[in-house]
């Protein structure tokens, strides 16, 4: 199926999600997320990710639930999350290699009536992924090598994670250059655009494109520290 964008009826139903946020409501509606969400999000993570495996070729790009899709049920046995059964926001992952698709380098993003938000790297850490990291910038060049990058991308609009911790881990401390990049629980690049943009499928392609190769360099530090992961 030939990915043409989103419906402009998309944002519409993730709003009257909000509003109904109950399974039996959407039961009775799954034809429309079918019809609104999941069909042309099959279809744009086959289309994005041709062009993303122009970039780098490993990128995992499956139009599956739980692969690069997610399902639109909220797991609510998770202690502190959100109880409400449905997201109104959608996510769409490319993840690099055979590791864990959100500890493994990606490409990322996620729709809501609210905003269009586009990352790269890895949003959070989990213990092995963070060991591997804070290993990896030990070594003052990769550790400024990853802070001019980072310099780089906010320079061109992008955002990046706030500092999760306030006290330096081991092996670090002030006196060490950028010793500020051991602070990270996660290590990811951002940008935050209109979500109308989903309506527009040859722009939406193009303009996420670009935007990921900037990030690519990012990317691929990341995809190479969670390769020494021990998951």
């Amino acid at each position: 199926m030939e990915f043409k964008g989103f419906s402009k009826k998309t944002l519409t139903f993730l709003r009257t999600i909000r509003k109904n946020n109950n399974k039996e409501w959407f039961e009775a509606h799954k034809n429309e997320y079918e019809e609104l969400i999941l069909n042309p999000s099959r279809a744009f993570v086959v289309e994005m990710g041709e062009h993303l495996q122009a970039l780098e070729p490993t990128i995992n790009a499956e139009p599956k639930i739980n692969k690069s899709l997610f399902r639109i049920y909220r797991d609510t046995r998770r202690m502190g999350s959100n109880k409400e059964p449905l997201k109104s926001r959608i996510g769409i992952i490319f993840w690099q290699g055979k590791g864990k698709r959100l500890q493994s380098s990606s490409f990322y993003l996620h729709f809501s009536p609210d905003e269009l938000f586009v990352a790269a790297g890895v949003r959070w850490f989990e213990k092995p992924m963070l060991d591997a990291y804070r290993e990896y910038i030990k070594d003052e060049d990769k550790r400024l090598e990853l802070s001019m990058l980072l310099d780089k991308l906010m320079a061109c609009g992008y955002q990046t994670l706030e500092h999760g911790y306030k006290r330096y881990p081991r092996g670090f401390n002030a006196h060490m250059l950028r010793a500020d990049m051991s602070l990270y629980k996660g290590m990811a690049a951002y940008k935050i655009l209109d979500p109308t943009l989903i309506q527009k499928g040859e722009l939406l392609i193009d303009t996420l494109y670009k935007m990921y190769e900037e990030m690519l360099p990012l990317q691929q530090i990341m995809y190479k520290i969670s390769l020494s992961a021990d998951f």
